[in-house]
């Protein structure tokens, strides 16, 4: 030891028989301990002295036991023990390979076993204990920060004591002997602390420290199964009393026919001249025949590998060891933990299970921890299962979101065991016991349908009828077999999957049986198109074209040109996503119906022309409104005949691959398709049908003599199903099964594998029967068959190319012309030769591997190497200084271009992928977003008015920023204009593909015309008695886009009833219809309750909606409301321009409207509530009122307008409040009555102009 350390140690004080004398340096000595251990080496020296010094045995467990009073000291030494007590595993982060290190490694892992022992005092557990419970019961007002270190502390020491493993040289006891670990779990109990863990598991103000707990309790069972916890103290059913007695009956047989077989085999003669035999037959390493020198009865062993040294297998390719270890602990250990299991299942366990699940989810815990949770999950799953199976103590791991959960991470798992090689084992254990809770779950859910409970019954039905319905609980387990790897996962985990695999699919023909059309959701990976080749186009001769309208002519004449209605509602002339206005896109419209006419489709074309009509009607271009069929007819021949200017397509200079295939609309917006199908329980069990799946069956039935009667009645049930239920016996014809077979029958025992050696001797039937017919049999038992090979051999051979596309040979006349061909091109410098010739070869069904073969086959070329194809974007990799400074002038002289990365791509010298263009303007630093490279598409066509549109005022009345509502926009261009910018052929990535958004005037009139059927809907709840929902929903909506206006942010808000008038609405169908019509999201899934405001819904969509829902009034308030809104249309334009302020005589103390505070801002949001309500009451009033108001509206105006931005906030909410000032005050009318004028006028006119304007309008309809 070092003499440092040494000091140390030795200042902390001596053991005098059981007393313990501390020195006055003892609680700095500690101290100088930790400080020790913080900076040790990577061999983790001072940990290594401090174990052999046995410093914690002697030391540090006195002090805790005998000087416990002294908190500082008792503090230290708790954390001093903390530290010392560390996994090994944490001290070196794996286990070592190297051999030094591994050596470092073993003798921590015992100097921990050493402490392990001394841990199990029940005095020790004791002062712990009660320090323990004197801390918990400290409320959280009292409690320091120290004392929650010091709860923590201990947690972590009695975790760390039970995490350390077995030492195998000293726990060689039998079962039902008293090992460490029991006698510390014994200490536990006898202190106890066992009562503390479930106190901590179930008290509300104690929850953090639930995952310790967890922990800890996962620890203490480590060794124990709950199989043996259940059975503890009671009598043994009739079941396991005849298990027990087949499993002795078959040792019995096995035992008996060895010895008659020794019987037999023994000579009457004694064995010391034994003889020599020459096996005819068998050939030695000559010519000659084998000479066996040993008695006949051991020529059955006989091999020539006998001698041989044996073959050492590499490390990677060794098989995967069960790491599992169960013992049998005492019998008061064990009635001690059965009790510990009872009282926390009843108390502690759903309540622990949620909190550590919420801790898993928020990402709260360290990692790898959800292993303790799934551990948890399986063991007191299966504890409640045979306990008596109440369901209600296991509720909260018992749902559709554990499925999910546990198949979430068998999936994490499986994919990183495929990417971390070097980790794999480790991964391979996590998924063990991710599938060993995924059984406990279809166990728990398949004991509950034997329950004579109803409503658990129909519990079951429920949680079955959501497993069985999506995909991914049903492929888990064909991917798990099909992927199954001996060296990576043991035997235990292909038992644990084979035995989960029955019972899944048990279950599932059961819940098939008395279903005829049983629903599950399948998806479909949406694959990419390959582009297709180009095709040379036919010209277009007269000749051509005249045969062509004969066709489509005589076709339109026998149909009476009539059409279909589908094929009119399919006719659409015009690209409505196209950056061209609809009013100049006639040509494009008669392209189409010239290439529907080429096409030889008459009716399209004639679809198409009617469409055209009523889109175009001005000038009969596509014919009068009245035109008869025989004037169609010429119309149509016209076009066709016609020589219409088509748009020139520029070639790309990138490589073909790299824009990848241009995906159908539906690809982009998505590229899996969830549909639904009818289930099939036997197309399901097709898929185990294949070599892939059989093989992990047969592998696990190699051990059949050490598997439970259980797991051999599973392998035999699924080959059963593949071999009679599929009729595919031959699948199993394979020498490897045979030979199992031959070992199953040949086995003394054979009586106790009935099962196994019916389904054999079936099987070798079948094969036998086939021989007789089929004389290549024998010869198929050496390969592994698919299904077509098992058709084949039972059903017969087909001869060479049936089925299959024969190639077309090639005449001396193509190989001439090919020869011709390659002789013209060769020397042309052309990248492609082969490409070249493609189209110009006389039969073009050609592909391109078969002209590079008969090229190769004929002497043109060496190799196929010569003719492969170059692939482009990868023969250029670095930039040259010139190439930089090419592309950053082209950037500079095209940034302010709408194209600004097509301009570039068409003018670069040297031809590269637009991936990797966008990456070097990246790493350039020329932008800093790959966005700012999209196409910067115009909203509209030039030259158009600069006024406020009718879409620009409701944004200005929402209250959002200019730059937020510019930005917006922006935001709207980039996504129309997202390019692809991956390189499908040199990187491999595939390519983004978005969805194309809708434009914007559209969806503004859909908004409007959505706003006014809710105000319809609204109308007629309110007469039903629903006026106080409707109003609740509106402020709802109202709090919603406050809410999403001050955070920034948008999330899902969920619409809580408070009321049981609002509980009654809520449930009403016609009142749910509004409420989708708002649109609120309904309760996704039963895990749900509540109505939802979606976050894709921005805070302008939702006071639109909020103002949809104001009440209508009656005519007098229309009336009146009528004068306050002329009364608006002065105050509001009043200031709307320098020139009318002058005008006026008013100062600069009235803003305008970018100038406007928060409360000018609130006034135009509540503005937009009223909107559509007072365009309908303009609309209601009789013109004769208009003019009266109208007058009253100027009069006042004027002096109120500088008056109306100088109110309070307060003062708006009375406004706002209150009926009658709403009606009489409302500045949101003043607003809208001058909008209503201002949309006649035009925006640009001055304030005072317009002013006079609606005075001579209203006196011209007087």
């Amino acid at each position: 030891m070092n003499c440092e350390l040494l000091a140390t140690c030795s200042a902390l004080g001596c053991l005098e028989g059981e007393t313990y004398h501390k020195e006055p340096d003892c609680l700095e000595s500690v101290k100088d301990l930790i400080r020790y251990l913080r900076h040790e080496d990577d061999t983790r020296d001072i940990r290594q002295q401090l174990g052999a010094g046995q410093i914690l045995q002697n030391d540090l467990l006195p002090i805790i036991t005998q000087h416990g009073q002294d908190k500082p000291l008792f503090d230290a030494c708790i954390r001093l023990m903390v530290n010392l007590t560390q996994p090994a595993l944490l001290c070196f982060g794996k286990v070592p390979d190297d051999p030094i290190f591994r050596h470092h490694y073993l003798k921590v892992v015992s100097h921990l076993q050493a402490y392990k022992e001394a841990f199990a005092n029940e005095k020790v557990f004791t002062v712990l204990s009660e320090t323990l419970y004197n801390l918990l019961q400290l409320d959280w007002e009292q409690r320091h920060e120290e004392d929650n270190l010091l709860i923590e502390r201990i947690l972590l020491l009695i975790r760390n004591v039970l995490h350390v493993p077995a030492d195998p040289s000293q726990d060689k006891n039998v079962d039902d002997d008293a090992s460490v670990h029991d006698r510390l779990l014994w200490a536990i109990h006898m202190s106890g602390t066992d009562d503390l863990l479930k106190f901590l598991a179930s008290a509300q103000s104690e929850q953090q420290w639930s995952m310790h707990v967890l922990e800890v309790i996962s620890l203490m069972f480590r060794d124990q199964t709950p199989e043996q916890l259940v059975s503890v103290g009671q009598t043994r059913s009739v079941q396991e009393k005849q298990k027990d007695s087949a499993e002795l009956e078959a040792l019995r047989q096995r035992e008996q026919a060895e010895k008659r077989s020794r019987t037999l085999q023994r000579g009457s003669r004694h064995s010391r001249f034994r003889g020599s035999y020459v096996v005819q037959g068998l050939k030695s390493l000559g010519e000659n025949d084998v000479i066996f020198h040993q008695g006949l009865h051991n020529f059955k062993n006989y091999s020539h590998d006998a001698g041989k040294p044996v073959r050492r297998v590499p490390k990677r390719n060794r098989l995967a060891q069960d790491g599992e270890s169960h013992r049998r602990s005492v019998l008061n250990v064990r009635i001690f933990l059965r009790e510990f299991c009872a009282d926390f299942l009843d108390n502690c366990y759903n309540r622990l299970m949620y909190l550590v699940k919420e801790a898993l989810i928020r990402e709260r815990a360290q990692q790898h921890d959800e292993t303790y949770y799934m551990w948890s999950l399986s063991f007191f799953m299966a504890f409640n299962r045979g306990n008596g199976c109440r369901p209600e103590l296991v509720s909260e791991t018992l749902s559709i979101r554990a499925f999910h959960f546990i198949e979430k991470n068998i999936t994490n798992y499986y994919e990183m065991m495929l990417t971390d090689r070097k980790e794999a084992t480790s991964w391979s254990r996590r998924m063990h016991l991710a599938l060993k809770a995924y059984q406990e779950l279809l166990l728990t859910v398949n004991e509950m349908d034997r329950s004579k409970d109803e409503n658990i019954r129909q519990s079951s039905s429920v949680i079955k009828s959501n497993i069985f319905y999506l995909m991914e609980y049903r492929e888990i387990f064909l991917t798990l077999l099909r992927k199954f790897d001996e060296r990576v996962q043991p035997r235990s985990f292909l038992r644990d999957l084979v035995e989960s695999t029955h019972l899944f699919l048990r279950m599932l023909e059961r819940f098939c049986t008395g279903r005829n059309n049983l629903l599950v959701q399948r998806k479909k990976v949406k694959r990419r198109k390959q582009k297709p080749k180009p095709v040379p186009q036919v010209e277009n001769t007269p000749e051509v074209l005249e045969e062509t309208w004969q066709i489509v002519s005589e076709e339109l004449r026998s149909s009476g040109f009539q059409l279909s209605a589908a094929l009119m509602e399919g006719a659409v002339p015009f690209d409505a996503t196209s950056e061209v206005p609809v009013t100049e896109q006639r040509t494009e419209a008669m392209i189409r119906i010239q290439d529907a006419l080429r096409a030889r489709t008459g009716p399209e074309a004639l679809g198409l022309l009617r469409a055209a009509r009523e889109v175009w009607p001005e000038g009969d271009v596509f014919g009068s409104v009245d035109v008869v069929h025989e004037e169609e007819l010429e119309l149509l021949k016209q076009i066709l005949f016609a020589e219409l200017p088509r748009p020139c397509v520029p070639e790309q200079a990138v490589d073909e691959d790299e824009e990848g295939a241009e995906l159908d609309e539906e690809e982009e917006l998505e590229s899996v398709r969830v549909s639904e199908t009818e289930f099939n329980f036997l197309d399901f069990i097709k898929r185990f049908a294949s070599p892939n799946m059989v093989r992990p069956y047969l592998v696990l039935l190699r051990s059949y003599a050490t598997n439970t009667p259980h797991t051999n009645h599973c392998i035999a049930r699924m080959l059963y199903r593949v071999a009679v239920d599929l009729k595919m016996e031959a699948q199993l014809f394979q020498l490897s099964v045979f030979y199992l077979f031959n070992k199953i029958l040949t086995d003394p025992a054979a009586a106790a594998y009935k099962e196994l050696a019916t389904f054999a001797k079936y099987v070798l039937k079948r094969f036998f029967s086939l021989a007789q017919h089929n004389n290549k049999a024998f010869v198929e038992l050496l390969f592994w068959k698919n299904v077509g090979a098992v058709r084949e051999m039972t059903e017969g051979y087909s001869k060479d190319g049936d089925g299959a596309k024969k190639k077309a040979p090639w005449t001396p006349e193509e190989e001439e012309e090919l020869r011709q061909l390659y002789e013209e091109h060769r020397n042309s410098g052309v990248p492609d030769v082969v490409e070249t010739l493609l189209p110009l070869l006389s039969n073009t069904s050609r592909t391109r591997r078969q002209v590079v073969a008969q090229m190769v086959s004929m002497g043109l070329v060496d190799s196929v190497k010569d003719l492969k194809k170059e692939r482009k974007g990868t023969s250029i990799v670095l930039w040259t200084e010139e190439q930089e400074e090419e592309l950053h002038m082209l950037f500079e002289e095209y940034k302010d271009s709408h194209d600004v990365l097509g301009n570039v791509l068409m003018r670069l010298t040297a031809k590269r992928s637009r991936a990797r263009i966008v990456d070097k303007i990246l790493s350039m630093g020329l932008v800093s977003d790959r966005r700012d490279l999209y196409k910067k598409r115009r909203r509209g066509p030039l030259g158009k008015s600069s006024g406020m549109t009718e879409d620009e005022f409701f944004s200005n009345l929402s209250g959002a920023p200019r730059e937020q509502r510019h930005k917006k926009g922006v935001v709207e261009e980039e996504e129309e204009d997202v390019e692809e910018d991956e390189d499908s052929d040199t990187d491999g990535e595939r390519e983004q593909t978005r969805p194309v958004p809708v434009k914007a005037g559209r969806k503004r009139e859909s908004v409007q015309g959505k706003n006014a059927d809710l105000r319809g809907v609204a109308q007629i709840l309110r007469r039903e008695g629903m006026s106080g929902p409707v109003l609740w929903l509106q402020n709802c909506l109202n709090r919603a886009a406050d809410d999403r206006e001050e955070d920034g942010v948008s999330y899902p808000v969920a619409l809580v009833p408070l009321t049981e008038e609002i509980e009654d609405a809520m449930e009403n169908k016609r009142f749910q219809r509004f409420l989708r019509k708002v649109g609120i999201r309904a309760p996704a899934d039963e895990q749900e309750s509540f109505w939802r405001i979606p976050a894709a819904m921005s805070a302008f969509q939702l006071r639109a909606a909020a103002a949809s829902l104001i009440p209508l009034e009656g005519s007098e308030a229309g009336e009146q409301g009528e004068g306050d809104v002329g009364a608006a249309a002065s105050v509001e334009q009043e200031g709307e321009g320098p020139d009318a302020q002058e005008q006026e005589g008013e100062g600069p103390d009235v803003q305008d409207q970018e100038g406007e505070g928060p409360d000018a801002q609130e006034m135009r949001v509540h503005a937009l509530r009223a909107l559509l309500l007072a365009r309908q009451r303009k609309q209601s009033n009789d013109d004769t009122k208009k003019s009266s108001f109208a007058e009253k509206t100027i009069s006042e105006g004027e002096t109120q307008s500088v008056g109306v931005e100088d109110k309070t906030s307060a003062k708006r909410r009375r406004v706002l409040d209150s009926d009658d000032e709403r009606d009489e005050d409302s500045p949101s009318r003043m607003i809208f009555q001058a909008r209503d004028h201002s949309d006649e006028e035009g925006q640009s006119a001055p304030a005072k102009r317009r002013r006079q304007r609606v005075l001579s309008d209203e006196e011209d309809d007087d």
